[in-house]
């Protein structure tokens, strides 16, 4: 087995990188296979898919401004609301009195 720069391998180098890696013997370092990573491939990598930075912060604006307008439409439900019900209980406290008006005569 040869390593990048040429050398032979010892059989005890040979098996030092463990899942299919390659040995870097100037750095004394693996070169892992896709899906494993660590100093000696020792440790499966799960398959994931992360957003770059500018979708990612694009997801968190169009969060925050819908938080900020469910926050709004909420104040806005509970002040029409407070409205409605405060004109109800003036209008019950208050009965409007109608007055007879006399004719002419």
């Amino acid at each position: 087995v040869f390593v990048d720069h040429g050398a032979l391998c010892e059989a005890q180098e040979a098996t030092y990188c463990m899942n299919g890696g390659t040995l870097n013997d100037i750095l004394t370092s693996c070169l892992c296979n896709e899906n494993y990573k660590g100093s000696r491939c020792e440790q499966f990598q799960l398959f994931s898919i992360s957003p770059s930075p500018e979708v990612a912060g694009l997801i968190a604006a169009v969060v925050i401004v819908a938080l900020l307008i469910l926050v709004m439409m909420a104040f806005v439900i509970y002040y029409i609301r407070k409205m409605l019900k405060a004109k109800q209980q003036s209008q019950q406290n208050n009965p409007q009195q109608y007055w007879r008006v006399k004719p002419r005569v």
